[in-house]
């Protein structure tokens, strides 16, 4: 079976425009609004993300120095932040619309 180019950035845009449509995509979207409407909780989610993110760039690079010391401080932050029920619904909204993001790549990626 021969699919066009075209044919296949068509499907590509309607699976963008069906992750859009999903319950996890609008509850993300919606706890994001919340969360972002308060200049504390931004700063304070957004710091940790930025923490997040750096700690999962030095352990996929197989930096050994990846140690305590550095994860302790984000494991207390994001407690801290989960205390809030904004923030914590956030953080529950993103983990469930990044489960779903994982499990079409994982799809595609069986694909490939």
């Amino acid at each position: 079976m021969e699919i066009d180019m075209r044919n296949v950035y068509d499907i590509a845009r309607e699976l963008a425009y069906s992750l859009k449509e999903t319950d996890q995509y609008k509850n993300y979207i919606a706890a994001k609004e919340r969360v972002d409407a308060n200049e504390d909780r931004a700063k304070m989610v957004k710091d940790l993300q930025e923490k997040s993110l750096e700690l999962q760039t030095q352990m996929m690079l197989g930096q050994d120095n990846v140690s305590n010391e550095m994860l302790e401080p984000i494991q207390k932050l994001y407690a801290a932040a989960s205390t809030d029920p904004v923030v914590a619904e956030f953080f529950a909204a993103e983990m469930a619309y990044t489960q779903v993001v994982g499990d079409i790549y994982g799809i595609i990626g069986e694909a490939v």
